[in-house]
């Protein structure tokens, strides 16, 4: 039997996974697929009115607080569960993941030459206990030619990512300035992952 203490990740992000490896957090998925006899998925549309910081917050407290739920649905080992949700901003505007190629290229041509910031909410649920927190980082791109745009489009780099772009990819490469974390960029703020895990009394470097 395997004695490491364990937690559940409720995403199917890839590259959550590698930041929870990298800082040698044991982990099970724990997909948030809908079952027959209820649905757990959560809705993302962002609510009338409802601010980045608040959305992305909202959006990781029900990911992880739904995750839990789903553990006793399935008679599952009750394992914190912890979430994530990551947006662009742009003037106030929530960049999420793009459609199609189009929409892509909509977002890089608005990020073009400009500041934008990243928000990343990281949350974890244990039956009634949850916490949260939230990391903000401000990403400055490039002035982006029309040809650069479509040549990172061809990539395909764009699919599934909040503003269209990869930083851990060929978009390192737009980015003159970050100030915040690289890690919550990419979708997963360490520093703020394990001050939650600590919360949980779970094993942090």
């Amino acid at each position: 039997m395997n004695s490491h203490p364990r937690i559940y990740l409720a995403s199917q992000s890839p590259r959550r996974r590698e930041l929870l490896k990298q800082i040698g957090v044991h982990f099970e998925l724990l997909l948030l697929r809908s079952d027959l006899q209820r649905q757990i998925d959560v809705d993302e549309t962002p609510q009338p009115g409802e601010s980045p910081a608040v959305y992305v917050q909202r959006l990781s407290q029900e990911k992880a607080k739904s995750g839990f739920d789903a553990l006793q649905f399935r008679n599952l080992p009750a394992y914190p569960v912890l979430a994530a949700d990551t947006a662009v901003t742009l003037d106030g505007n929530i960049f999420g993941k793009p459609v199609d190629a189009n929409q892509a290229a909509e977002m890089l041509h608005a990020l073009s030459g400009r500041e934008h910031q990243v928000l990343t909410s990281v949350a974890i649920a244990q039956s009634e206990h949850v916490e949260v927190r939230l990391s903000t980082s401000t990403v400055r791109f490039a002035k982006l030619s029309d040809e650069r745009i479509k040549h990172y489009l061809q990539t395909h780099e764009y699919h599934d990512k909040a503003g269209g772009y990869a930083i851990q990819g060929k978009a390192a490469a737009f980015i003159e300035h970050l100030s915040g974390s690289y890690s919550g960029v990419m979708g997963l703020p360490l520093f703020e992952t394990v001050q939650l895990l600590q919360q949980f009394d779970y094993p942090t470097p």
